[in-house]
This record gives structure tokens, C-alpha cells and sequence, in this order.
């Protein structure tokens, strides 16, 4: 991890220059999340690394390994992962917040199958993730930078599809969510615009349902319950 002139750190590389899709943000950190960074950081916490990532010894198993892209709190991937002792989960998240909450419940829930890396995604997949590495990809409710002059920053862009399809084996999966129609509308352009995926829906209007292993959040019901939409994308890695 570099540091900045005053000793901070940074959770990105200075010299690497492109536009990001987040706002770096400490954000104010609870007691119990500093005890479970102190605590629980060791055992689940990966370092980043311009290196790749040996993911057999990451996680003492070979398994089907599936990164989340800003897994927020920790909350839905601490279900998921929990719902699915059988694959292994990284997690990649730039906020300090979020890292301590998820290995909060990490702990509480002794998820070995739970690994966190505290860093920007997309070097991650460049620097970390060999190509054909991941079973599954999932990005749930990124940043919808809803300003029409900010939506270059959006997440789900082709260079990033393209570098995601290239870390995912055969036969692996994309899945996007967002509760945001024209950022949905994007996805679905971006994704079905992937020579290599192919979209799994048979729906006419191209979004799947919501698959079982992803659980609806207190602000999702409340929003589907005020009428608001979410939208399910789940695209294929072709042979």
C-alpha cells in the first residue's frame, strides 16, 4: 500500500493515472469495526500485491473462487458467503468502514471462505487475478453517479467488462444489480456489447431475476416497496 507525504495511506497507486468510480473517504470508523481490522485483519485480510494472487494458499483450498466488487458493509456478501461454504469469496472494497464491518461478520460467522482485499478493483484484477482465475464476478449497487456529466465515472464500463471477462473460466458469470433504470439500461448495453459473454436471461427485456443467493436488503425492500425497480443482470463467459 503506498502512503501519501503525511503517512496515510493510500489505497491506490499515484502513478497509475485513469478515472476512478469511487471517492476515497475514511469515513468514521466504530469501535467494533477497529477491533475486528486489529483482530480479525490477519486471518481474512489479503495485502495487495503487483503480483499474482496464489489463490489455492489465499485460502488453504481449491475451490471456485468469486470476487465482489465494493461489497459496501459486508452484509449481503457475509450471507452469500455463508450460503455458499463451498466457494471461496474475495471481496474488494476501498472503505475502511466496510472492510472492519464485513470482518466483523466474517468473524462472527467464522466464513473461512471469506477473503478481503483493501484496494482499488481494478488494479486488483490487472495486477492480482490471473485470466480464467474466476468462477464469478459480482457488483451490487456500484455508485450510480447519477449526474449525466459524472457518468463516465460509472463502474460498468466496456474496458472493465472486457477485463473481467478475460479473469473469468469458462463458463463463469457477471452479476450486476442496481437499482438505478438508466444505469441498468447502460449495463445491459455494456455487458450484451461483450464479444465473450452472452446473457443469460430469456426475458425479452434482457434482466434476469434476482437469483436466490442474493439476498434483498433493508434499503432494497424499501425501495421496492415504495415502487422503485432493481435490475438483475447475470451474463455467461463463453468457450
Amino acid at each position: 500500500m503506498s502512503e501519501n507525504k503525511s503517512g496515510k495511506p493510500l489505497f491506490y497507486d499515484p502513478s497509475e493515472r485513469r478515472i476512478r468510480s469511487f471517492v476515497t473517504r475514511t469515513g468514521r470508523v466504530s469501535n467494533a469495526q477497529g477491533r475486528a481490522l486489529e483482530e480479525l485483519g490477519p486471518r481474512f485480510m489479503l495485502p495487495y500485491a503487483k503480483e499474482a494472487l496464489d489463490l489455492q494458499a489465499a485460502f488453504g483450498r481449491s475451490a471456485p473462487t468469486v470476487l465482489e466488487i465494493g461489497f459496501g458493509m459486508g452484509e449481503t456478501s457475509a450471507k452469500i458467503a455463508a450460503l455458499m461454504p463451498e466457494k471461496n469469496f474475495i471481496g474488494v472494497e476501498v472503505h475502511t468502514p466496510g472492510v472492519g464491518s464485513y470482518l466483523k461478520l466474517a468473524g462472527e460467522g467464522n466464513l473461512n471462505n471469506v477473503r478481503i482485499i483493501q484496494h482499488d478493483a481494478v488494479e486488483v484484477l490487472n495486477n492480482m487475478i490471473v485470466p480464467g482465475a474466476l468462477a464469478g464476478v459480482h457488483v451490487f449497487f456500484p455508485d450510480p453517479w447519477h449526474k449525466a456529466r459524472h457518468n463516465k465515472r460509472r463502474l460498468i464500463q466496456a474496458p472493465l467488462v472486457q477485463l473481467l471477462s478475460s479473469r473469468l473460466a469458462v463458463g463463469g458469470y457477471i452479476h450486476c444489480a442496481t437499482d438505478w433504470e438508466d444505469y441498468a439500461i447502460q449495463m445491459l448495453d455494456v455487458l450484451g456489447a461483450e464479444p465473450t459473454l452472452k446473457n443469460t436471461s430469456t426475458d425479452p427485456s434482457g434482466y434476469a431475476p434476482r437469483p436466490d443467493y442474493r439476498p434483498t436488503t433493508k434499503f432494497e425492500n424499501r425501495g421496492l416497496r415504495l415502487g422503485h425497480g432493481v435490475w438483475d443482470l447475470v451474463f455467461e463467459k463463453l468457450a
